[in-house]
């Protein structure tokens, strides 16, 4: 979901995966995909961003963390590669981008 401002000051939340387009005339109007319109404050450009940023969220969260075990390297290997006496957890941003940091050192060695 992603925060929008009508033109009467009042926020409110809507599922970016609805929006079917985005026109400044000049108002800013989000066109859902089933006709209904919204006027906000917000610019087709922050609009833009903030989907940008949602779905960059759910794809983060959808990155499950490798454990780190000896013979395993982070993010090789499928579905096998998850050790089933341990849970699954999603990582968060800064874990994934710590993650990925470390693969690049050690695929530059």
């Amino acid at each position: 979901m992603i925060t929008l401002t009508r033109l009467s000051g009042s926020m409110f939340a809507l599922n970016a995966d609805l929006i079917e387009r985005v026109d400044a005339t000049p108002d800013t109007v989000v066109t859902l995909v089933d006709g209904k319109k919204y006027v906000v404050t917000d610019s087709v450009d922050q609009i833009v961003s903030a989907v940008r940023r949602h779905r960059g969220e759910i794809i983060a969260m959808s990155n499950v963390l490798a454990f780190e075990q000896p013979g395993h390297h982070a993010g090789h290997g499928g579905p096998s590669s998850h050790r089933t006496d341990e849970p699954r957890r999603l990582g968060t941003v800064t874990e994934l981008t710590e993650v990925a940091a470390a693969r690049r050192t050690s695929s530059e060695s």
